[in-house]
């Protein structure tokens, strides 16, 4: 009998430890992302996830991100539950 304790840790927690502080100002290929997480601290940002599970960060202001942010919700709408 094994017993493991785990005080004041949730695995929800450890994952969202993903803070923009810095922002790319590249356009990135739209195609190539897969996800992404809006965030008002520390700064307001969009973090996108590529295919390859890189988090990048850029600014909310250009007009290429709410594109690539409408493409990821009509693909992730399209797929079947």
């Amino acid at each position: 009998f094994i017993y493991f304790s785990l005080l004041g840790s949730s695995s929800s927690e450890v994952m969202r430890k993903f803070k923009c502080v810095n922002l790319s100002t590249r356009q990135l290929n739209i195609r190539n992302l897969v996800n992404y997480e809006k965030q008002q601290v520390p700064t307001d940002a969009i973090m996108f996830v590529t295919t390859g599970g890189i988090r990048i960060c850029v600014s909310t202001n250009q007009k290429w991100v709410q594109a690539a942010i409408k493409r990821i919700d009509e693909r992730c709408a399209a797929k079947p539950k």
